[in-house]
């Protein structure tokens, strides 16, 4: 596995990037295209690598630049406003046969970690939406190889915990708290995402 600070590092190209693709949150947006002028290479990556069948992980930030790269649309900070936190989300139909998201689907509706302001508003043409919360929908969507997700599978209570404090400021450790209280089941329901995600990968 390489990991790629594209603050410090070149997008790489198609052909070295290896046998899947995961692309990360952020601070910035998705559009931002004149503050981070590595975004349009991003995502000129991305969907030639959905392109060629490579297996692509979006997570948050990486969701809504995955879903712009396919041609779907983004809202940069949608007046719906703030999802912060554990968040229970609804599952479609499509959701438990998919690759990656059906281990953690077969667990049940237990909560996610959510921390956006920004969504996916329209999917790419011919994608799948796989999962929605009470305030927004295609929370996940799936085309070809290429799987978005706007919670945090890979975030623990204490970076949630920071997060906050980037948005918001002061040490309250409500998010802390709420977070830690759900963790055991986060943390066995998310492994079946990172799970998923490598069985696709080796498969290939």
């Amino acid at each position: 596995m390489t990991v790629i600070d594209l603050r410090t590092k070149d997008v790489p190209n198609l052909e070295t990037i290896g046998d899947g693709v995961v692309m990360l949150g952020g601070r910035m947006d998705a559009l931002a295209e004149d503050r981070h002028p590595w975004l349009p290479r991003v995502k000129d990556l991305l969907a030639d690598a959905q392109g060629m069948d490579v297996p692509v992980l979006g997570i948050c930030l990486g969701h809504q630049v995955l879903a712009d790269a396919l041609g779907g649309e983004v809202t940069v900070a949608d007046p719906r406003g703030l999802e912060e936190g554990p968040v229970r989300l609804e599952w479609t139909a499509d959701a438990a046969d998919d690759p990656v998201l059906g281990g953690m689907v077969a667990l049940g509706d237990g909560p996610v970690r959510m921390s956006h302001y920004d969504a996916v508003t329209r999917l790419p043409e011919g994608a799948v939406e796989l999962a929605r919360s009470e305030a927004y929908g295609n929370q996940a969507f799936r085309l070809g190889s290429a799987l978005g997700v706007q919670f945090h599978p890979e975030a623990s209570p204490e970076l949630m915990q920071h997060w906050w404090h980037v948005k918001h400021g002061g040490w309250n450790t409500a998010m802390l708290d709420r977070m830690r209280q759900v963790d055991d089941e986060l943390a066995r329901s998310c492994r079946t995402v990172a799970e998923g995600f490598a069985r696709q990968v080796y498969a290939g």
